[in-house]
Formats: structure tokens, C-alpha cells, sequence
């Protein structure tokens, strides 16, 4: 089985400045290469797993996020780091239209995370999730996710003593230098 990790996008991969769909409003997080192509060197899958509630609201079309999503994906192409799949929820229960619904890849849902084990033969107890939002950990939790990190910044600290607060990518990094999601892994269930 494959281990992998989970980036949330907005706060995670790029700045969270508040429904950001353009290019030129797309700041990525410092160390996120760096991270990613040390996560791969350990035998990690990547997998980007985002609400999507700004298309639901209407405030960007679905061709708009896209747009975005291939521009950022070839970011990471061009510094050797290899996305193996994005997913994403457009839906949302106060969006409008076709996307006013409840969804189950909705976070805290775990559907794309289900999606993603699933398609990808993954051990979820030794894959890790990055998120800035109680949301995120919640739908790590649901999928059975060993290793949970909150990365601080604009959202408040999650709850439990399960997920592990950080201010960087370094310090997830150090955490996969050491092994630790085998470790943490093996204390599960």
C-alpha cells in the first residue's frame, strides 16, 4: 500500500487572502517545494484535497478555479515536484444553482479522501494531512488519516490532542525525516 500526503489549498499551498481564483492573487507558501519534494524522496504520494465553496457562491465560475488549478499545477511541474491528483468540492449547502448542495467530498466530509484511498491503493494510517482549518483535521479524522498537522496562520488552533500545530513546512518536514508517521501510524487503533 502507498502513503500519502494531503494538502489542503487556500492557507496550505498558497496565502488565504479570501477566495482566490486569478494568478496574479496567487502567493505560494514559503517551503512548499521544498517540502514536497522531500515528502516525495521519502516514497509519499501528493494529493491536493480543497473546498472549492467560492464556485457554489458564485463569486468565480468552475472554468475560473480550473484555470487556476493548471497554472498552479505546472508551478509545480517546472520545480520537479509531482501532484498526483487534485480534488476538489465546488458545493456547498448556501451556494447557488447546481452547486446548492450537501456533498460528502465536502470537508469535514471525508469523500476526497475516500476518493483518493481508494483510486490510489493508500494507507491511510501512514499518510499525513496539512490543513489551516478545524475542517480539514476533521475530515483527516474521518479517513482514518495517522498523522494530523495544523499549519498556524490566519485560523484559530484545532481541537484534539491528535493533531500536531506547526508554523512551517520545515517542521512537518523534520517530522518525515524522523519517520514519524510509521511511528505514529503503529499507535492507531
Amino acid at each position: 500500500m502507498n502513503k500519502a500526503v494531503f494538502l489542503d489549498r487556500d492557507g496550505v499551498i498558497n496565502e488565504d487572502t479570501g477566495y482566490v481564483f486569478k494568478t496574479e492573487d496567487f502567493r505560494f507558501k514559503d517551503g512548499l517545494f521544498d517540502f514536497c519534494k522531500a515528502a516525495q524522496e521519502k516514497g509519499y504520494l501528493l494529493f491536493i484535497a480543497t473546498n472549492q465553496s467560492g464556485i457554489a457562491r458564485g463569486y468565480y465560475s468552475e472554468s475560473d478555479f480550473l484555470f487556476l488549478t493548471n497554472w498552479m499545477l505546472g508551478r509545480f511541474v517546472e520545480r520537479g515536484v509531482n501532484i498526483n491528483k487534485l480534488y476538489y468540492c465546488p458545493y456547498h449547502p448556501d451556494g447557488i444553482g447546481k452547486y446548492k448542495r450537501e456533498s460528502l467530498d465536502r470537508k469535514p466530509n471525508p469523500g476526497m479522501l475516500f476518493s483518493a484511498r481508494n483510486e490510489f491503493n493508500l494507507d491511510m494510517r501512514r499518510s499525513v494531512l496539512i490543513g489551516d482549518k478545524n475542517s480539514d483535521m476533521e475530515a483527516g479524522r474521518r479517513a482514518g488519516v495517522g498523522s494530523l498537522f495544523f499549519l498556524k496562520g490566519v485560523y484559530d488552533h484545532s481541537q484534539g490532542d491528535d493533531v500536531k500545530v506547526v508554523y512551517s513546512f520545515f517542521e512537518v518536514q523534520k517530522f518525515l525525516r524522523s519517520n514519524g508517521a510509521n511511528r505514529i501510524a503503529s499507535n492507531c487503533q
